[in-house]
């Protein structure tokens, strides 16, 4: 049987994350395990790679304490070690005058959570972006950045290799909890059993199956939507200068299809945020697995008790359409042609946690835990920007107290 002091499930950005801190707080004696050949396989990899700035969050959430100082710290990161980083801002357009008012709503968000930002009119957005087109105002995030996600995960990886005190073991999936042994866990994995005295559930898509199997979040369900990317043809990749975004539902978790300039010159257009029927459901069919049944079923009541859901999955899954996704996209922008757009093999599943009980979709992080246990259940956009700030506060508040009485 393997043993380990601590156990991590999930090698995507939280699971890295938190062993760096824990290494860094003199932890050792630590085991990754994921499911995946390799760390990063699914929402930390296949991300867009904007570092957001704290503009949509609401003042006060964990989603809005830890975004921008989590941009600062991955920005620092790296500048240090070199990795890929893009500086250009980005800008936020009013499709119509309807707009406008979420438009300074999304103002005064920011300038609560210390965001450095500023509303400007047609002439300043020409200057900035040439291409961007307004109902005359939009708003200018200074901090928000790109970066090569992957790169950042193969340094994360490195490191925590290089210190000698971290273990990972790929191709190994949680399967169940097994009855105490004194007062250390047994975890069933597919790689075998594992002892240890305290568990990280960082599980991402699957962090409420994990969570399920230690009797908490009972009361929530992952759901997943899908996010499919196409980019410009690269003779167009010079009419976009940096992310042109619209202004969004601040009601919902999703941002709509948006220009990105990716660290290697190529623009992206998108994501969707389309239901899906499986938590890998990439592809049209494939991901589509045995629980689609019950996906359908949660969406199904989403859909008659919840408004803000029943506009996602009305109006998202047109997007299919590359008509509805052109015209989409062709109102962020003064020239867009079909024939500048080419389709992109990048796609995303952003894991949504929704509250069973109340049918509402969960718009901020969830922790919860046991007295060995730490889980996270719902690490959403901008987990991978707020990362390195997220894994401190995670280990300070919840995990570290813990550990402390063992």
């Amino acid at each position: 049987m393997t043993t380990a002091s601590i156990l991590i499930c999930g090698a995507g950005i939280v699971g890295l994350t938190v062993a760096r801190d824990l290494v860094a707080a003199g932890y050792d004696d630590i085991l990754i395990i994921d499911k995946e050949p390799e760390a990063g396989r699914h929402a930390s990899g296949r991300n867009s790679g904007v570092l957001h700035a704290g503009i949509y969050y609401a003042p006060g959430s964990l989603r809005a304490q830890s975004c921008l100082e989590g941009n600062f710290r991955m920005k620092q990161y790296c500048e240090e070690r070199g990795l890929p980083l893009l500086k250009t801002g980005k800008v936020i357009v009013a499709r119509d005058e309807s707009e406008l008012p979420t438009l300074r709503e999304l103002y005064t968000r920011a300038a609560q959570n210390g965001a450095k930002v500023e509303l400007i009119d047609d002439v300043q957005l020409s200057e900035i972006e040439p291409n961007a087109k307004s109902a005359g105002q939009a708003l200018l995030s200074h901090y928000t950045a790109v970066v090569d996600p992957k790169a950042i995960l193969k340094s994360l990886l490195q490191e925590l290799l290089d210190s000698g005190r971290v273990r990972l073991r790929f191709d190994t999936r949680f399967m169940s909890l097994g009855a105490p042994e004194g007062r250390r866990l047994l975890v069933h994995t597919t790689g075998g059993d594992i002892s240890c005295a305290f568990f990280l559930n960082a599980a991402g898509a699957y962090g409420d199956v994990v969570a399920h199997a230690f009797g908490l979040g009972k009361n929530y369900q992952l759901i997943p939507f899908k996010g499919i990317y196409k980019k410009l043809k690269p003779e167009k990749a010079h009419t976009i200068r940096g992310s042109i975004y619209p202004v969004p539902n601040i009601k919902n978790p999703f941002l709509g299809i948006h220009f990105t300039r990716s660290v290697h010159g190529d623009v992206y257009l998108g994501p969707t945020a389309i239901p899906a029927l499986g938590r890998e459901n990439y592809g049209i069919l494939q991901g589509i697995d045995a629980e689609a049944p019950r996906i359908l079923l949660r969406d199904a009541l989403l859909f008659l008790r919840n408004k803000k859901f029943r506009e996602v999955a009305l109006e998202e899954p047109r997007k299919y359409s590359f008509k509805h996704f052109f015209n989409d996209a062709r109102k962020l922008v003064k020239e867009l042609a079909l024939e500048d757009i080419e389709s992109s093999p990048k796609a995303g599943i952003r894991p949504q946690l929704v509250d069973v009980k109340n049918n509402e979709l969960v718009m901020d992080f969830i922790i919860e835990g046991t007295d060995t246990s730490v889980h996270v259940l719902n690490s959403i956009s901008p987990a991978f920007t707020s990362s390195l700030f997220f894994s401190g506060l995670l280990l300070d508040q919840y995990v570290r107290p813990r550990l402390s009485k063992l």
